[in-house]
């Protein structure tokens, strides 16, 4: 068990992405473009053959995957810009959350205006109306409790460093998981290890696996104090069922460890009347910490806040404190002005609440026809339940990919980000293993290139019948098509 990175089997501990790669050609006569240039195709292949072996150095010498460096591209029709990859830049450059591909809320932009007077920050953990307004919003939810068990961040990423900071050991997460998650432990120099996961969805460890994995890591001196899980799961797409949820925990708690349930994607399910959600913190009211970041569903990314729920318990309130004081080390406070929009946003108003269900089902025809045309291509993917995303594996085309170059998910995200004209990270980011095709493929760039295509699809009664959604489905079956 050795690495920062897990790329093994159950229990390893989360180590460097095998650099290991077998050799790429391209068969004599066959297009490797797809119907492009075979000169360009050759040109490609050239660059990451003569790429390959610094790349594998860079990611033994920094235990991290790499994303593609920062630039601009020029804009492809019906897409926004794609990043240009001369490089795969270190994990600080890691994939942001899908995009949700929609303008934002009149209302809250006119909330966030009229506080833009505010020029001091909340206090660490965020002030009072912020927290009472996340204790509503749990409550309306069935998770029960006080102003005080609340704290507040800009972000999720320093919320949970400081969640991680303030829990000792090492800490345990299932394969795949949010990209942001392994950097905190990281940062923070603790042991991770990831667990797979079970058949029917991603997001929470296979009951056994987990109990296997804790003995490993006990038999060999480790300290496993903490696991990190996502009911409604990034990036797989995926709801776990309520059953499997309650083995997971229970298996959790009798090994002593705690819970950090992300619960960003909650208010996202696509069908949540036909959807059964149930929160660990239900089910483990005294061991579990829920953390939502409100881009989820409620606020822009770029208002950056996130809060966490801490068990009503004397343990907890010692966790919470210590979690101030790492916030208030890392000056991870919250802007005025976004915390304003962001307690608006919480209290769900009318027009907040239409906000989330239209976007839902928006969501559940789209990403239902990119399903559609993933698994027409030969590839597999879950149906998604939740998010503006789904999770592709292209093992089954592997021949042919392999024919155009592409044998890891590396230079599967280059070759899709490419072709899409929209970020599709590889599987290796969210802790899969790099030899595994594995992608995340975003669905808010096919709802259209500018604000009022963007509301014209969140308004529309059939939208995949709008002609800007139509062709950019068309264009992405396209290149999956080309695959078969």
């Amino acid at each position: 068990m050795r690495g920062t990175e897990d790329t093994g089997p159950a229990g390893e501990r989360a180590g460097e992405p095998d650099a290991a790669r077998g050799p790429e050609g391209v068969a004599p006569g066959q297009d490797p473009a797809g119907g492009q240039d075979a000169a360009r195709a050759q040109d490609d292949q050239a660059r990451r053959a003569g790429n390959r072996a610094d790349r594998a150095r860079n990611e033994r010498a920094h235990g991290q995957d790499r994303t593609r460096a920062q630039g601009e591209q020029a804009r492809r029709p019906g897409h926004p810009v794609a990043q240009p990859h001369e490089d795969h830049g270190p994990v600080r450059y890691g994939p942001p959350a899908p995009d949700p591909g929609l303008p934002v809320l009149p209302e809250l932009a006119a909330v966030l205006a009229a506080a833009s007077a505010r020029t001091r920050p909340e206090p660490p953990g965020g002030g009072p109306v912020l927290r009472e307004a996340a204790r509503g919003y749990w409550d309306r939810r069935g998770l029960h409790g006080a102003a005080g068990g609340i704290a507040a961040a800009p972000g999720a990423q320093p919320l949970l460093l400081a969640l991680i900071g303030a829990h000792g050991g090492d800490v345990l997460m299932p394969r795949p998981c949010p990209a942001a998650w392994m950097p905190q432990a990281r940062l923070l120099g603790r042991p991770a290890y990831h667990v797979p996961t079970p058949a029917e969805c991603g997001g929470i460890p296979d009951p056994y696996a987990l109990l296997e994995t804790v003995r490993r890591v006990r038999a060999e001196g480790g300290r496993p104090k903490l696991l990190l899980l996502s009911v409604v799961d990034d990036p797989t797409a995926t709801v776990a069922p309520p059953e499997l949820v309650r083995e997971a925990c229970e298996a959790a708690v009798d090994e002593g460890l705690h819970i950090i349930s992300d619960e960003t994607w909650r208010d996202t399910v696509h069908r949540p009347r036909d959807t059964v959600l149930l929160s660990p913190a239900e089910m483990c009211p005294d061991d579990v910490t829920v953390i939502a970041d409100l881009s989820g569903a409620l606020v822009p990314a770029a208002w950056p806040v996130a809060v966490a729920r801490f068990p009503d318990t004397p343990r907890a309130a010692v966790r919470h404190a210590r979690t101030l004081d790492i916030l208030t080390a890392l000056g991870a406070l919250v802007a005025g002005p976004v915390a304003h929009a962001a307690a608006h946003a919480l209290g769900e108003p009318d027009s907040v609440r239409d906000r989330i269900r239209r976007a839902a089902a928006l969501q559940t025809e789209v990403a239902a026809a990119a399903h559609r045309a993933v698994l027409g291509s030969g590839a597999l993917a879950r149906p998604p339940q939740a998010g503006r995303h789904l999770y592709a594996d292209l093992g089954p085309l592997r021949s042919r990919l392999a024919d155009l170059g592409v044998t890891d998910s590396m230079e599967l995200e280059e070759y899709l980000t490419d072709r899409l004209g929209a970020p599709a990270p590889g599987g290796h980011r969210f802790g899969d293993e790099l030899g595994a095709l594995r992608v995340r493929l975003g669905t808010g760039p096919l709802l259209g290139a500018t604000p009022q295509q963007q509301a014209e699809s969140l308004a529309a009664a059939k939208p995949l019948e709008l002609p800007h959604v139509a062709r950019a489905l068309d264009g992405f079956a396209a290149v999956f098509a080309k695959l078969r």
